[in-house]
């Protein structure tokens, strides 16, 4: 059991470590969201191993509203990105938010 923890437990820092070079170097909002996640679920392991080590039932609730926090945290930076016009580099969004007229399907100047 000692071996499993131990290699579970620098599976996990290293992961966590990962994350935090994610977040330092995201060159996007998106990337550092997915390295703060990255790292939510970094955090969330680590204190599952605490707890199976030590037979702990009492953190599973600690658990549970980490991951919720972490799931909806997810859902909402993704959300935000989707309706920032250029959130993104390269992106072809117009700062008004406006479809241009070649890309519209109502049959006002755009495709059949």
């Amino acid at each position: 059991m000692t071996v499993v923890v131990v290699v579970a437990a620098v599976l996990v820092a290293v992961a966590a470590l990962l994350a935090l070079v994610r977040i330092e170097r995201g060159p996007s909002m998106l990337d550092r969201a997915l390295g703060l996640d990255l790292l939510t679920a970094g955090l969330v392991g680590a204190i599952a191993i605490e707890a199976a080590w030590s037979r702990r039932t009492e953190t599973v609730p600690i658990l549970v509203a980490m991951s919720l926090v972490g799931f909806v945290g997810s859902v909402v930076l993704s959300r935000f990105a989707a309706r920032e016009p250029g959130s993104e580099p390269g992106s072809d969004a117009h700062a008004s938010g406006e479809v241009p007229p070649e890309d519209r399907i109502d049959g006002q100047g755009g495709r059949q």
